[in-house]
C-alpha cells in the first residue's frame, strides 16, 4: 500500500507539472493563430494510450511516462518533421510568425512552471502557515552527527551566527543555505569562529551518509530516545521503548551525544541510571558491553511534532492571512529559485563533486512520503515546477532554452538560423538530453544495486 501511495503522489505530480508547461506553450500558441497539432501527456512512442481529435488537435496520452509534448506546426522540435518543413511555409505555422511572438510561445512553458510553483508557496503559507524553531532558543547549540561536518570545523555545541554573512533565524530553515553556503560563523566557548566550507563539502557529506553516518549537516541536540532493545540485549526488559534516559552513572545526560560519549566510558560495567518514563523518573540498572553497548536503537531525530510535544525546545507558529500569504509565498519562491540555481553551479562544477548526488526518476519518486500528505505533495510539487522551469531554460538546443537562444539571436542580429542548422541543432541537443538522463537515471541504478 506505501507504494502505492507513493506511485499516485509521484504520477499526480508529474502529470499535473507536464500538462500545465505544455498549456503555456499550446495557448499562446493558439492566441497568436498557430495551428498545433498534438498535445500528449506522455510519449507515445509507436502508440497511444487514448487519443482524440477536436479541431486541429490531437490530444492524447502515452503510454512512456518520461515526459510530454505539443507538436506546433512549421516548428523544427523533437519529432524531427522534415518532410512539413520542406513545404512552403503558411501563415497558421509556427515559422510564419514574427520572431516576437515566437518568443513568447517558446517561453510559455517554463513561465507558467515559475508561475504555478510561486501559485503553490501562496497556498501552503496560507494553508498551513509556518512552524519552525528560533535559532536563539538553541541555548546549547548544535549536534554533529557525521565525520564530513567535523572535517569541515562543525563541534557539538557550537551555536550557528550567520552563513555567507546573513545572521541565522531559523534553524531547520538554515540547512539548505548551510549546505550551499561558502563561509559560516560559529560561537564556540563564547567566541566567534569562522568555518570556511571545503568546496568539495557535498561530496563528503554524501560518503558520510553511504557510511552509514548521520544524515543532516548538523542537528539540534535532543535526549536519548529509546526506540527498542535488542533480542539479546542484557538491557531488555530493563528499559522500553520511549524511554528517555537522562541520568548516567551518576551524571546528567540530557542530550543524546552526552550519553553516547559517556557510553564509550563505561565498557563492561553496570552501572546505575534514570530514565523518564510516563512522566515519571525511574532508577535503573544498565549493562554495558565490553564493546562500548547497551543493546538499545534510539531516535537520531524527533521532528518537530515531538520537539513540541517533549517540550525540548520552544516550537513557533506563524499564520498569514490571505494577504500576508502573497508576500510570504513569493519570497519562499524566490528563495528555491536561488537556492537551485547555486545548486546547479554546483553540479556543473567537477571540484564540488555534486554531480555525484543527481538522480533521475526514483531520485524524484524517493521525495514523496509513504503516507498521503497534501502539504508534503504541494511542496514537492512546487520544487520540481522550479526544476523544470530552471532546467528547460537551458541553453541547450531542444529544451526550451535553446529555442530562446536561437530566437534572441535572430532578433539581435536580424538574420533567422536556417532549417537545416534548425535540424542539425535539434539532433544535437537530443543527444546531450539523452546523456543527461542516462547519466542521472544511472545514478540512481548505480546507488540502489552498490551503495
Amino acid at each position: 500500500m506505501d507504494i502505492v501511495i507513493k506511485l499516485s503522489q509521484f504520477l499526480l505530480s508529474l502529470s499535473l507539472l507536464i500538462v500545465l508547461h505544455e498549456f503555456g506553450h499550446f495557448i499562446p500558441a493558439r492566441l497568436f493563430g498557430t495551428r498545433v497539432e498534438k498535445f500528449f501527456l506522455f510519449f507515445d512512442v509507436k502508440f497511444a494510450l487514448f487519443k482524440k481529435k477536436i479541431g486541429d488537435t490531437v490530444y492524447g496520452i502515452g503510454w512512456l511516462p518520461l515526459g510530454g509534448y505539443v507538436k506546433i506546426s512549421g516548428m523544427i522540435d523533437e519529432s524531427m518533421d522534415k518532410e512539413q518543413m520542406e513545404q512552403p511555409a503558411q501563415p497558421w505555422e509556427f515559422r510564419s510568425k514574427p520572431a516576437w511572438q515566437r518568443l513568447i510561445i517558446m517561453l510559455g512553458g517554463v513561465t507558467v512552471n515559475f508561475i504555478l510553483a510561486f501559485l503553490i508557496y501562496i497556498g501552503i503559507a496560507y494553508a498551513y502557515g509556518d512552524r519552525y524553531i528560533k535559532n536563539s532558543d538553541i541555548k546549547d547549540g548544535i549536534w554533529v552527527t557525521n565525520s564530513a561536518s567535523l572535517e569541515a570545523g562543525f563541534r557539538t555545541g557550537d551555536k550557528l551566527v550567520s552563513i555567507d554573512g546573513k545572521p541565522v533565524e531559523s534553524f531547520y530553515g538554515s540547512m539548505e543555505a548551510l549546505l550551499l553556503s561558502r563561509e559560516v560563523t560559529v560561537e564556540r566557548d563564547g567566541k566567534l569562529q569562522t568555518i570556511d566550507m571545503p568546496v568539495d563539502f557535498i561530496d563528503r557529506l554524501m560518503k558520510s551518509r553511504e557510511a552509514g553516518e548521520g544524515t543532516s549537516v548538523i542537528d539540534v541536540r535532543i535526549p536519548f530516545v529509546i526506540m527498542g532493545t535488542e533480542e539479546d540485549s542484557p538491557n531488555a526488559g530493563v528499559l522500553q521503548a520511549r524511554d528517555i534516559l537522562v541520568s548516567l552513572d551518576g551524571r546528567e545526560t540530557k542530550y543524546a551525544d552526552q550519553v553516547i560519549a559517556r557510553i564509550g566510558e563505561l565498557k563492561g560495567q553496570t552501572v546505575s541510571a534514570v530514565v523518564e518514563r510516563d512522566d515519571k523518573e525511574v532508577p535503573v540498572e544498565i549493562t554495558v558491553s565490553d564493546a562500548g553497548k547497551m543493546g538499545v536503537s534510539y531516535a537520531p531525530g524527533l521532528g518537530l511534532s515531538n520537539i513540541e510535544r517533549l517540550g525540548i525546545y520552544e516550537v513557533s507558529r506563524e499564520q498569514y492571512s490571505f494577504v500576508e500569504s502573497i508576500p510570504e509565498g513569493l519570497k519562499r519562491g524566490k528563495d528555491r529559485v536561488v537556492s537551485y540555481g547555486k545548486q546547479l553551479k554546483m553540479i556543473f562544477n567537477p571540484e564540488t563533486g555534486a554531480y555525484k548526488g543527481v538522480g533521475g526518476f526514483k531520485a524524484i519518486f524517493d521525495l514523496f512520503p509513504q503516507t498521503w500528505s497534501w502539504q508534503a505533495f504541494w511542496e514537492i510539487t512546487a520544487i520540481l515546477s522550479i526544476m523544470l522551469g530552471v532546467l528547460n531554460l537551458l541553453p541547450i538546443p531542444a529544451l526550451d532554452g535553446g529555442h530562446v537562444m536561437f530566437l534572441l539571436y535572430e532578433m539581435v542580429s536580424g538574420r533567422k538560423p536556417s532549417d537545416k542548422f534548425m535540424e542539425y541543432a535539434q539532433m544535437a541537443g537530443f543527444f546531450i538530453l539523452l546523456a543527461l538522463v542516462l547519466f542521472a537515471n544511472g545514478n540512481d541504478i548505480y546507488r540502489a544495486l552498490f551503495k
